[in-house]
């Protein structure tokens, strides 16, 4: 299973049994460990973590599961997590190479329901979201 089906999948139960809790993340590692990361607007603790963890049982038996906060790098996945962030420095990865680079570390300046628009060491580029590998926000 694809990890945005299993992302789809995480995010439908999760607002059933814990709809304050944000999915941000889900990714499979090595095949067998699914990383889960969440935010909540009163934070992320322990007992949500364990919550969230018990409100998988599916998952739990096909993966072993660590579910954890985004920590200071928070993962942006979702037009709404960048358009969060504006103004903020992130690092945004690309599948393929553009204009020769498939890393863009700047100020996120822009972020529509197509593209975000980065401040870059290399000039101010929009990246479609369908071309990022992945993307997190960097220390200042």
């Amino acid at each position: 299973m694809s990890s945005d089906r299993i992302q789809d999948e995480v995010e439908a139960t999760l607002a059933a049994a814990e709809p304050q809790v944000e999915v941000l993340l889900v990714e499979v590692a090595r095949g067998e460990t699914l990383r889960v990361f969440v935010d909540h607007p009163d934070g992320v603790t322990l007992g949500l973590c364990e919550r969230v963890t018990k409100a998988l049982p599916d998952l739990r038996e096909r993966y072993t599961l660590e579910v954890s906060s985004p920590g200071r790098e928070r993962p942006l996945t979702k037009p709404d997590h960048f358009r969060r962030y504006l103004g903020r420095r992130a690092r945004v990865r690309t599948r393929e190479a553009r204009e020769g680079h498939r890393s863009f570390t700047g100020e996120l300046v822009g972020a529509s329901e197509r593209e975000v628009t980065i401040a870059a060491d290399t000039g101010v580029v929009a990246i479609p979201y369908v071309d990022i590998h992945r993307s997190n926000l960097v220390e200042e």
